[in-house]
Order: C-alpha cells, then sequence, then structure tokens
C-alpha cells in the first residue's frame, strides 16, 4: 500500500517493465479467448455469481484485482482504492450484495486518471449512460439511483470473498458479456495455455459442422438416436 502523498506502484512503471509487457499478453489472449472458455478450460471454481453482469452491452476487461470491501451503503474504501490501487488494475469490490450507486460518473473520470481500468462489484452503479459513452468497462449486482454515505473502510487492498469466490490482490480478473472469472494470479499462465488448446479444437469441431457433420456424432451422442 502507497503512504498517502507518495506515487504509488504501477503494473506499467519502469521498475516493472517486464511485468507489463506480461500483463499486456495475458489480458489479450484472456479477452480474445473470453469468460466461457477461461471457465471450462480452468477446472476452477472461479465464475463469479452470474447476477453481477456488464453494465454496458460489449463491455470487457482482463486485468489484476485490487480488492476492495465496503460496508453497505458506504462508498468510502472505494474512494481510497482509487487513490492506492496500481495503475492497470481492475477494482474489486464487495458490499455485501447490497444495491446502491457506489460508483457514478465521478469515481469513473478518476478511476480513469489514475489508471484503472474497470470495475467489477457486488452492489450497486449509476449514472450507466456516462460510463457507457466513456466505454468504461464495469460489471454489477444492480443499478440503483440512492446514493452512499462515506464513514467506514473495512478493507482496502487486502484479500476479500465476492459471491463466494476469493480474490487477493494480483489475482487476474476477466470479464465480459458471458460473466466474470478469477483465476488465481499462479494459474494464470496454465489457464492461458489451457484456454487456447481448448479454442483450437473448438475451432476444429466448427470446421467441421460447417462442413455439414453432426454434432450427434461428433459429440458421441448417436446412440441416443434410438433411445429418444
Amino acid at each position: 500500500m502507497s503512504p498517502p502523498g507518495r506515487p504509488k506502484d504501477e503494473y506499467r512503471s519502469a521498475r516493472h517493465e517486464g511485468t507489463a509487457v506480461s500483463h499486456a499478453d495475458q489480458s489479450a489472449r484472456a479477452l480474445a479467448l473470453g469468460t466461457s472458455t477461461l471457465y471450462e478450460a480452468s477446472g476452477l471454481p472461479c465464475a463469479v455469481d452470474p447476477a453481477i453482469r456488464a453494465v454496458w452491452v460489449g463491455a470487457a476487461v482482463a486485468a489484476p484485482a485490487y480488492p476492495v470491501r465496503c460496508s453497505p451503503g458506504d462508498n468510502l474504501a472505494i474512494h481510497l482504492a482509487v487513490e492506492r490501487a496500481p495503475r492497470g488494475s481492475v477494482l474489486v469490490v464487495t458490499a455485501d450484495d447490497f444495491v446502491a450507486g457506489y460508483w457514478g460518473e465521478v469515481l469513473t473520470v478518476a478511476a480513469e486518471a489514475a489508471g484503472i481500468v474497470g470495475l467489477v462489484i457486488d452492489g450497486g452503479v449509476r449514472d450507466v449512460a456516462a460510463m457507457t459513452r466513456r466505454r468504461f468497462p464495469v460489471f454489477s449486482r444492480g443499478i440503483s439511483v440512492r446514493g452512499t454515505i462515506k464513514a467506514s473502510a473495512p478493507s482496502v487492498g487486502q484479500p476479500i470473498l465476492m459471491a463466494g469466490v476469493p480474490i487477493a490482490a494480483g489475482d487476474w480478473v476477466v470479464a465480459d458479456d458471458d460473466g466474470v472469472v478469477v483465476i488465481p494470479s499462479a494459474r494464470i499462465g496454465g489457464v492461458l495455455a489451457a484456454g487456447e488448446a481448448r479454442a483450437q479444437k473448438e475451432a476444429d469441431f466448427m470446421a467441421r459442422l460447417a462442413r455439414g457433420e453432426s454434432t450427434v456424432d461428433l459429440l458421441g451422442l448417436s446412440a441416443w438416436r434410438t433411445r429418444a
């Protein structure tokens, strides 16, 4: 955690140049594969509650997590996180599924200036038109005009449990129109490789379908033709 008033560490700082290149490559690969393929390939219980959805169609992000825990109806911890999170992070916020407007256009503008690349929140947001216009990726349990107070900050940058999935700083969050998955940082390389192998297998499968082969035959289900 960076002390107040001092520059925060950045994923793209010179000190971490090699890591920045690696993160950019991992992000591009993860986005190309998508959450469904990554989930199936991972073999991990890494899918966040499907009620947490993209706020605007086409929103997508793949980046290291910066976890935050808010008290229900209180967004002070988010303001602190925007100040402290490394550039290139996606904020992952739990508010114990209490839906209110924890995040809106003000925090979106502040986050963009701080180099934060997205938000996943088990809570609510507002100012959806502004986030859509700015193309800032946001994934939320709900949308609410109801504002929040700023009186407590239970956890900023520390591990959290969000919708049943444990998340620590640096774990990989991948989110798109299909949902949100969280891959432990130590597993991201293997999961990406497994995902790419699965994607190639699926591409071959699609090519055979395009040539007229049947899903029933390709999936080994032909015996069911005489049973159903």
